[in-house]
């Protein structure tokens, strides 16, 4: 079952998503637990923001991380050289694993985007031994500040770009409680769940605006499709929303996730 996340390559999704998935994996890791020892897996790896964050714990035995994108794949293991780590191309609702081989399973940022959340996390369940701990998390709906800023500035003037994979559309697992019943319903035992808060920071407009039309998504193809006057005139009205009365330069935007954690 394919994810259905529009990926347009590693360079891509870093430059939109990736510096602030780097960013959550800390916090992420803080609430779900390290195992000492033994073998874990990052369900859904992009390119690597959570194994490489799983390496630093040097106990560790074994990393796996798998992903549906060979692209990104790809990067991750540009992006380290550590003999722990093993990363293969793979679908999380089908994961390539037999039962019971991890102490611990982790999905970041990922199970709002595959076809099927729910399978995604009995697979979770399945390739995670007895006693074993899962925990993965998700962009609230509604937790994504700077997106909205960018998103509401665009669809005042092109209401047909919101049929361009925006990102205030509402996702699976993104509403309140849903991600702690799919574990729940999953056979997860001792769930819990939390609010985790990242500041996504930009150090210009440039730097807001060249990512999210260049990015991931289907975003750039629309905007380059329209005609200059209208490109100049959506960058002109982001631009205004994202410098407000102010000079252009660093903006803060405190964003949220979701997190659950739970054992097998």
């Amino acid at each position: 079952m394919p994810s259905n996340f529009i990926a347009k390559g590693a360079e891509g999704y870093d430059a939109v998503m990736g510096r602030w998935s780097r960013r959550l994996a800390a916090p992420f890791l803080d609430f779900s637990g390290v195992p000492s020892g033994g073998r874990v897996l990052d369900a859904g790896c992009g390119t690597g923001s959570l194994t490489v964050a799983l390496a630093a714990h040097l106990d560790l035995a074994a990393i796996d991380a798998t992903d549906f994108e060979e692209d990104f794949v790809a990067a991750l293991r540009k992006r380290t050289t550590d003999p722990r780590i093993s990363a293969q191309k793979g679908d999380v609702c089908a994961l390539p694993y037999g039962d019971g081989e991890f102490d611990g399973v982790y999905s970041l940022l990922v199970l709002h985007f595959v076809s099927d959340p729910h399978q995604a996390v009995r697979e979770m369940r399945r390739v995670l031994r007895p006693g074993g701990t899962a925990a993965a998390t998700v962009w609230a709906y509604g937790g994504l500040p700077s997106w909205r800023l960018f998103w509401d500035a665009i669809l005042a003037l092109e209401p047909e770009a919101a049929g361009k994979a925006s990102p205030l559309a509402k996702r699976p697992m993104t509403g309140e409680g849903e991600l702690r019943a799919a574990f729940e319903g999953a056979g997860f035992a001792n769930v819990a769940d939390s609010a985790l808060t990242i500041s996504m920071d930009y150090d210009n407009f440039d730097d807001f605006w060249y990512p999210m039309i260049y990015g991931q998504g289907t975003i750039g193809s629309f905007f380059d499709g329209l005609p200059q006057t209208r490109r100049d005139q959506l960058r002109d009205a982001a631009r205004k929303a994202y410098l407000g009365d102010d000079s252009d330069g660093p903006r803060a935007f405190a964003t949220v996730a979701v997190a659950v954690r739970a054992t097998a």
